[in-house]
């Protein structure tokens, strides 16, 4: 018996459990966790089961397809045990580098790190404590062509690697359109603010100008927009007026970490569901 995850969304009707769970029962699986939800705002309806079955994956997924054809599904069928092959972008801030990768070595998230990228050379000595590739893609200047050819090696290597989720782990760089497009729901950036509040840069400066009493840190899906990409997770902690911009950038450095680390795990575990500008995510 092989373990398998199946998420999906579709316009909502009636019987879409009962027509789901019967192509399931005819290849025998035993379901081991269901969770659905009906979005009455937009009649959309958003499932994600997770089964076992003696069936190979192929046989599965081509059993299923003619239903979601009929149901005008967005579906994923995926084997439950396959490790999400990630990217990690970073700049000159290291401690959601750090901590993803502590993460990964004591298998407290379940992904395989196949690479890791920046614009500065400061954590090839980190990536290389941890037996991960690091590449150096400078941005000198940072010219349009510049940065279009950078960025065409960026998508080299996602491409060589077969990369499946890129992590913009406090990476300092907007990236184009383009680009954005190319990676559309398989990049998480983390924001150093409590989104949609204190969007752009220095978050913690905007915040203590404001004098605001929660801070936070926001997880969501890369977009061409800056900072306004569907939203995964959020932490926050409470602050007061003694707190210096400096002492909200040393409290929001582990928000970030956790808020990160969770929105890669539910990604990875495909609990994440795209819902127009937002998410739908099934814990």
């Amino acid at each position: 018996m092989k373990r398998y995850i199946l998420k999906l969304s579709c316009p909502d009707r009636a019987g879409i459990v009962h027509a789901v769970t019967g192509v399931l029962l005819a290849h025998q699986a035993n379901i081991l966790s269901s969770a659905q939800y009906g979005d009455a705002d937009h009649q959309r309806f958003f499932m994600r089961i997770e089964f076992e079955s003696a069936a190979a994956l192929d046989a599965l997924q081509q059993a299923f397809a003619p239903l979601a054809v009929q149901m005008a599904m967005d579906w994923e069928l995926v084997d439950a045990a396959h490790k999400t092959r990630v990217l990690i972008l970073v700049s000159k801030f290291g401690h959601c580098l750090n901590d993803l990768l502590f993460r990964v070595a004591t298998q407290h998230l379940n992904i395989e790190v196949v690479a890791i990228a920046s614009n500065h050379r400061d954590f090839y000595q980190l990536a290389a404590s941890h037996n991960v590739p690091f590449h150096h893609l400078p941005l000198l200047g940072a010219t349009p062509e510049q940065k279009a050819a950078q960025e065409a090696k960026l998508k080299a290597i996602i491409e060589e690697q077969s990369v499946e989720l890129v992590v913009l782990a406090r990476y300092m760089q907007i990236l184009s359109q383009d680009l954005c497009e190319f990676l559309s729901g398989r990049a998480i950036n983390i924001h150093h603010s409590f989104l949609p509040s204190f969007k752009g840069a220095r978050p913690y400066h905007q915040a203590f100008e404001r004098g605001v009493k929660l801070i936070g840190a926001t997880a969501h899906y890369v977009t061409g927009d800056l900072d306004e990409g569907p939203i995964i997770e959020q932490e926050v902690a409470r602050i007061d007026h003694a707190y210096s911009p400096e002492q909200l950038a040393a409290t929001g450095r582990d928000m970030e970490c956790v808020a990160l680390a969770r929105a890669i795990q539910w990604h990875a575990e495909h609990r994440v569901l795209l819902n127009g500008r937002r998410t739908v995510v099934f814990r």
